[in-house]
């Protein structure tokens, strides 16, 4: 037995290959490089013509690449919700990077150190860890590959099948798979035909394979054998083993050039072109959309020019894993959007044109268009496909861009139609009068401090729907309650108030979007307060976020604006824009609010609002109010980043959508089946008023009236309260 570690332990690089055939291998390899080189080039130069984004995109670069390396290398996106995904992905990945590198420390060998600095050092310890690592790494990556195969082709994962499937996608995998079993099957026939001597038994798989061929008895030259780890290529060696190492060795050459040059034309370019999307990420996207100029130049998608160099990486990047189509809720409402599809269509229809292709409407009624506007009417604005998005695709930008281009067009639903004709006639959804926006507060016991006209702590922003629908009016007068419970300085701008513009901004109708903005920030100027206190989570969002990157200096001089404030609003976080459930819930950790925590004992399930979850990230606040009640609070299997949209975003909740079931009924549904109390769950809890409205809605159509009950946050905390109250009366009277 020789010993692992001897120093003279290595192997020949190109054993067995004559000159001539050592000169057509680097001919094919400098091919197939020149072909990789130049199929990037011509994507990055598509890129390089494709409009300037809206958002710095390669500032402080350095911490981009870092970042974005942290996120591939741990595959961390692949993990969520999908453990077998995550591991496979991560075999996959690692195993491939390994060989990578394991080729490159090859090259740096034979040209650098060889023949440039006339050493070597790929031998003895060296030569044994590597190839120790190249076995254990290149297994696993042939185990990542079988785990793919077995997903795709046997449990036939439905997220993975849909009409951009295509024959690129099995031949990749394919081929991957035919470089990592016949890389090892090399392997194998090296170590059986050197003898297969002690040293190889590092190369763990290869050296398996060996003993297997010995054990078969595979015919091989007895001068070979007998030279053991010091054979040469001159020996005399035309039997079998022979042979096959050279057939297997050239096909997997062969398949290795094919693989690199095949690279950046199909689906292997989400190799690096993930990478890419990664780096080049908006820690905000979703939260904040891209502003229009005032000359609204090329703010739409009337042709394929008009989409960002990032949104052209974001359709390349994209792998077809169907992520965002398995978390979609419209999708799952048999709504006509799919996600990924929109996405692929998009880079479909550009290839397209590129090889020639006849131009068509981007998104068009009746089905001559690349993106029918039922499908962009169908999404809800929630950032579920954002989330779940494994390379940080930003669906919602392109979303935006063809939303908008749909309203330009005047494609938009009848039903929104008068949703912004409302808007435009009377600051708000409902078409109300304006000046019976603070009539809900009529039934307090108390008047609510007009902030127009007083210093105030908390302006509270109301909102459309808890200022004129009904059930949302208790919500309103709810957290009226509990804000004068604390004794906390707030007022409200009643008719000065209009709709914050979130929903119809995300349906397309970016200019009335931007007259309610001026109009706020210039009434807010004139008010004095400390903070900005919302109810609704959708326009905690539009404050916080989008109010301060609209340039209203473009529009201060536009006459169609009624507003002169030519300012970057809140550009420096002065002024702290909480959700309601944030501000109370400072209120309670300073002992505000009179509760310990045992006034209530409902079995609760909470529901966390996009805009509020997803959005902005804030899932605790909600839910420590809840258990201050003394709810005991049961977690829907969705919660948190995994939530299920209600179906009121993005304008859904004025459509109107033949569905099945609703979002809103699947949701109180998964709330009294799939929670571990089950039908035990006495109150479905929400923090948004278009929840409020949709789960009122899902409960009536879904048959849920009689099984449980719909309620704020600030309703539980109201009645928590009330019981603290009574429960004092009852002391003091003893």
């Amino acid at each position: 037995m020789h010993a692992l570690a001897q120093s003279d332990v290595a192997r020949e690089t190109y054993w067995g290959i004559t000159s001539v055939e050592y000169a057509v291998f680097y001919f094919l390899a400098f091919t197939a490089i020149a072909v990789f080189t130049y199929g990037v080039y011509q994507r990055f130069a598509r890129y390089a013509a494709g409009d300037d984004d809206s958002f710095p995109r390669l500032d402080d670069l350095q911490s981009r690449v870092v970042s974005a390396t942290k996120i591939v290398l741990s595959n961390e996106k692949q993990f969520n919700r999908d453990l077998y995904g995550g591991l496979m992905h991560s075999f996959i990945l690692w195993g491939f990077l390994t060989l990578f590198v394991a080729t490159l420390i090859l090259m740096a060998e034979e040209y650098a150190a060889k023949k440039l600095l006339h050493m070597s050092f790929w031998n003895g310890d060296f030569y044994l860890a590597y190839q120790f690592m190249v076995d254990a790494l290149g297994l696993l990556f042939v185990v990542g590959i079988g785990m793919a195969m077995y997903r795709r082709y046997w449990v036939r994962n439905t997220r993975l099948w849909d009409r951009h499937t295509s024959n690129e996608d099995d031949i990749f995998i394919w081929t991957l798979f035919a470089l990592g079993i016949g890389g090892f099957l090399l392997e194998g026939f090296r170590i059986y035909i050197a003898g297969i001597p002690d040293h190889e038994i590092v190369s763990f798989v290869g050296y398996g394979l060996a003993t297997a061929f010995d054990g078969i008895g595979l015919p091989s030259t007895e001068a070979a054998v007998a030279a053991g780890p010091e054979y040469s290529a001159s020996a005399n060696l035309g039997a079998n083993a022979e042979t096959l190492h050279w057939l297997t060795w050239w096909s997997h050459s062969l398949l290795a050039f094919f693989f690199i040059a095949w690279i950046p034309y199909a689906k292997p370019f989400h190799m690096i072109s993930s990478f890419a999307n990664v780096v080049t990420r908006d820690e905000k996207a979703g939260q904040r959309l891209p502003n229009v100029p005032s000359d609204l130049d090329a703010t739409n998608a009337d042709s394929i020019d008009d989409f960002t160099w990032k949104e052209l990486l974001d359709q390349d990047a994209c792998t077809k894993c169907g992520r965002c189509s398995s978390v979609c809720p419209a999708k799952a409402s048999d709504r006509p959007l799919d996600p990924r599809n929109v996405i692929l269509d998009l880079k479909s229809y550009r290839e397209e044109l590129a090889a020639g292709g006849e131009e068509k409407p981007i998104i068009a009624d009746g089905g001559t268009s690349v993106i029918n506007s039922e499908t962009m009417d169908s999404c809800m604005a929630c950032m579920a496909c954002m989330d779940a998005c494994p390379v940080e695709i930003e669906h919602l930008k392109s979303f935006t861009r063809l939303n908008r281009q749909q309203t330009d067009q005047g494609d938009v639903s009848s039903s929104m139609q008068d949703v912004f004709q409302n808007v435009m006639q009377n600051g708000n959804t409902f078409g109300d009068s304006p000046r019976n926006r603070g009539d809900w507060a009529d039934e307090l016991e108390f008047d609510v401090t007009d902030a127009r006209e007083e210093e105030v702590d908390y302006l509270w922003y109301v909102g459309d729907f808890p200022s004129y629908d009904e059930r949302n009016k208790q919500v309103a007068r709810s957290l009226a309650t509990i804000l004068q419970e604390a004794d906390v300085s707030f007022g409200i701008l009643f008719d000065d108030e209009k709709f914050d513009g979130n929903d119809i901004r995300r349906v397309g109708e970016e200019l009335l979007y931007v007259e309610l903005a001026g109009h706020h920030v210039e009434t807010w100027e004139d008010c004095e307060f400390d903070k900005i206190v919302c109810t609704d989570p959708h326009s905690y969002n539009t404050f916080k976020n989008e109010y301060p990157e609209v340039n209203f200096d473009e529009f201060a001089d536009d006459p169609m604006m009624p507003f002169e404030y030519d300012e970057q609003w809140n550009d420096d976080g002065e002024i702290d824009v909480y959700h309601w459930t944030q501000a109370v819930e400072e209120l309670v950790e300073e002992g505000k609010l009179d509760l310990n925590g045992t006034e209530l004992d409902y079995t609760v399930t909470y529901h966390d609002p996009c805009h509020l979850g997803r959005y902005n990230d804030e899932y605790e606040a909600p839910r420590e109010l809840i258990k201050a009640t003394g709810c005991t609070l049961d977690e829907m299997p969705r919660n948190r980043s995994n939530s299920f949209c209600c179906g009121g975003g993005g304008g859904g909740l004025w459509m109107d959508f033949e569905e099945e079931p609703k979002p809103s009924e699947e949701r109180i549904r998964e709330a009294l089946e799939d929670t571990d109390a089950g039908s035990g769950i006495e109150k479905f809890v929400v923090a948004c008023p278009m929840c409020m409205t949709m789960y009122e809605d899902g409960r009536k159509t879904g048959d849920f009236e009689d099984e449980i009950e719909i309620v704020d946050v600030a309703e539980l905390i109201v009645e928590a309260i009330g019981k603290a109250d009574e429960a004092q009366v009852e002391v003091a009277a003893d």
